[in-house]
């Protein structure tokens, strides 16, 4: 009986992925949850395993294709009943005596042109990092290489470098400009006085953390706040599906985390009904495992709201991009020492300024700009959530 390797489900609105990689051959014997290949959707990799223990008779797609949902990529042979399961091991292929002559041919020249090379004086050399040099420590009293302006008008040769663009990089380029196209996107902007939380922070951060064992971090702070405003204002927590307005009593907030692959948004789910320190935790689970490609596809489905902090890379100030089909998000940035106005005085306070990209469509501006307002009478006045203000 064959058994189909079906692709997994994707993240929401996801209808396209691409196959990374095969792991296994046609001919493979292959145990039950043996990875047979893996797939690049949106924002995460995921691997497909074998359901139950075979042989790989037939593959459908091959590394680089576009695939789908549910897809059929390809075929196990069940193993015979009685059949033992067979230790997966790593298979070499020999490779052709005539290649191996051919590569063993090219070391040995590599290697003699290193010998051989003759010395020049340092005066009329223009050094050149090779291959072979990158992995050597430069001698100390070797001259310093030109800067690349000087090496482009001296006339060596100049090169490009042309690399396919990624499942992810393709996705998010077209949920960016999908937001682009199809929302209309306002910004407003507002500061905020950053000092009580601070000081807050500075008063309880150890107990907090031997507490709940969790770093008191600043977004935490901006999680209750923004979960505070979207109840407030729920046009800010809606969105538009087809010709309606859809309105959540609920917040799932993205926290927008920045990866080597790039920017991923897993969801803080009921972030207003949860505590400072579940936020923390989970905004550390989250990163953890963002960065060590274990999201999945769960993880990124159904926010409300997302947040982005440009401040951790030095921004001062930006205007962030709708995650579709989300309405509004959250832009955070530096802290910077700033004089402002305080009872008539001058007094240099730590400062941030905050941004809100909205949907126009469905939000009004006098909304956008009470909900940033609230944030930032939350986070100057903490108190005013318990008292409920």
């Amino acid at each position: 009986m064959d058994i189909e390797i079906k692709v997994p489900s994707l993240g929401e609105s996801e209808s396209e992925a691409t196959l990374i990689a095969w792991h296994k051959h046609v001919g493979d014997t292959v145990n039950e949850d043996d990875v047979l290949a893996e797939i690049e959707s949106d924002k995460i990799t995921m691997e497909v395993t074998a359901l139950s223990p075979g042989t790989l008779k037939k593959i459908n797609k091959q590394d680089g294709d576009a695939v789908e949902p549910g897809e059929v990529i390809g075929l196990i042979e069940a193993a015979k009943a009685g059949d033992k399961p067979v230790a997966a091991k790593q298979i070499v292929k020999e490779k052709p005596a005539q290649e191996k002559q051919v590569e063993e041919k090219q070391v040995e020249e590599k290697q003699a042109r290193k010998v051989e090379a003759p010395k020049a004086k340092a005066e009329n050399i223009v050094p050149v990092v090779v291959p072979e040099q990158v992995a050597h420590k430069e001698p100390a009293n070797k001259p310093a290489a030109k800067p690349a302006m000087q090496q482009a008008s001296s006339g060596e040769a100049r090169s490009e470098q042309r690399v396919p663009m990624t499942a992810l990089r393709k996705t998010i380029a077209r949920r960016l400009k999908q937001a682009q196209n199809t929302a209309a996107i306002l910004t407003t902007f507002n500061e905020v006085n950053m000092q009580p939380v601070m000081d807050l922070r500075s008063r309880y951060r150890d107990d907090f953390k031997q507490r709940h064992g969790a770093n008191l971090g600043f977004m935490s702070f901006f999680v209750k706040a923004c979960a505070e405003g979207l109840r407030r204002y729920p046009a800010i927590n809606a969105c538009i599906e087809d010709e309606e307005i859809v309105y959540r009593n609920y917040q799932d907030i993205g926290i927008a985390v920045s990866t080597e692959k790039g920017l991923v948004v897993p969801v803080l789910r009921d972030a207003g009904s949860i505590s400072m320190a579940e936020i923390e935790q989970g905004i550390v689970e989250f990163a953890d495992k963002a960065r060590t490609g274990a999201l999945v596809p769960d993880d990124l489905k159904g926010g409300t709201f997302s947040i982005t902090n440009g401040g951790v890379f030095g921004s001062l100030l930006s205007t962030p991009i709708i995650n579709p089909p989300q309405s509004a998000i959250l832009g955070m940035h530096s802290i910077q020492p700033r004089p402002v106005a305080e009872s008539g005085q001058v007094v240099v306070r730590p400062m941030m300024y905050i941004a809100l990209s909205y949907d126009h469509r469905i939000i009004d501006g006098r909304e956008a700009v009470q909900f940033l307002t609230a944030i930032k009478e939350t986070l100057e006045f903490p108190g005013r959530g318990m008292l409920e203000l």
